[in-house]
């Protein structure tokens, strides 16, 4: 089930948000210091081209550099791809097949505001952490 929701989600919508979350995160790469945005922002890329069957956890030991981070990327990146999240969400939920995507689409907005001191694991390591 999850291969499925994953391929449909791939086809309505999550190819583009995942071009989006690239483009940003290669903008990011323009100054040095934003290097670690650009990281981020391409492990969230990987998680939103294929979601489901994953989950965004918190990392233990994240610091003071992290929300600092956190504050910046919102500011810069992280309210723009909440939008374009919402937007995508709101299209998503106009059919009853695309309501669950919609609502696997609204789930990814924390990470993607907040990206700094969150992995993603597949629902298999879930357990172990």
């Amino acid at each position: 089930m999850r291969t499925l929701l994953n391929i449909i989600w791939l086809l309505f919508g999550g190819i583009w948000l995942w071009l989006a979350y690239m483009i940003v995160g290669l903008f990011a790469c323009i100054f040095i210091i934003t290097i670690p945005a650009a990281v981020a922002c391409w492990r969230i890329a990987g998680y939103v081209l294929w979601p489901f069957g994953r989950r965004v956890v918190d990392m233990p030991g994240a610091g003071a550099g992290s929300c600092l981070m956190n504050l910046v990327w919102f500011f810069v990146a992280g309210l723009w791809l909440a939008i374009s999240h919402v937007t995508t969400a709101f299209f998503q939920a106009i059919t009853i097949i695309g309501i669950p995507l919609a609502i696997a689409n609204l789930k990814l907005i924390p990470v993607t505001c907040f990206p700094f001191g969150k992995s993603v694991i597949s629902d298999s390591q879930a357990p172990i952490i």
